[in-house]
């Protein structure tokens, strides 16, 4: 019976393990592969623009703002690649109004396969764009929320002064253009049946898909 639960415990971990990250796995490297944690509704993509722009975090400095405290309970900078992100490993992007709260998360999907979570942390003004939805300047839909010294040693600076020439499309792990749009609920994806079944409901040990209860 004993190593019946601990073959459960190991698919269960495994299931975990290969869905999204967490932020201490927190990497841009095989977005192409990422699986999604989160069940997760598709919505109309306002924008098929493949530019993705950056801000620095340190410019949101208002502490009434909502997106100041949201930044303040909820998000991490992450030290290698000085991009931002949430508890669940979502990263932070400014987004305008069509998508939302600060909060708010996505799956967004790209041509190149690459799926990029991402929660809105900082938001576009709506002067500044289109409809709500990219910015009028340079058309980009995301625009990541990033530490600027981090990110310009990891990522590199271009000819212009700025990270990959202003646009992080230029990075191969982040590149492609907008194909699918996903409001992520608060409700993860359920763990298959199979490994559900072989729970043992007379033994004293319960796997929840956030851990391991005792």
């Amino acid at each position: 019976m004993r190593n019946k639960v601990i073959v459960c415990l190991i698919l269960v971990l495994s299931f975990l393990f290969c869905t999204g990250f967490t932020p201490e796995e927190f990497s841009i490297e095989n977005l192409d592969e990422y699986e999604k944690e989160y069940i997760a509704e598709e919505v109309p993509a306002c924008s098929y623009s493949s530019v993705k722009t950056y801000m620095p975090i340190s410019t949101i400095t208002s502490k009434s703002s909502r997106q100041y405290k949201f930044i303040e309970e909820h998000i991490t900078v992450d030290e290698t690649t000085g991009l931002t992100y949430d508890e669940e490993g979502f990263i932070g992007v400014a987004l305008g109004s069509v998508f939302g709260p600060i909060g708010t998360r996505y799956y967004i999907t790209l041509d190149t396969g690459i799926v990029l979570p991402v929660v809105k942390i900082d938001a576009k003004s709506d002067s500044h764009t289109i409809d709500g939805c990219y910015h009028a300047n340079d058309k980009s839909v995301i625009e990541f929320v990033i530490n600027r010294s981090l990110a310009e040693e990891f990522f590199g600076v271009g000819g212009n002064g700025l990270i990959r020439n202003g646009n992080l499309n230029n990075d191969e792990r982040l590149k492609g253009r907008i194909e699918k749009v996903e409001l992520v609920t608060d409700e993860k994806v359920p763990l298959p049946e199979n490994q559900i079944e072989m729970i043992d409901p007379d033994n004293a040990v319960v796997v929840s898909i956030t851990g391991i209860i005792k």
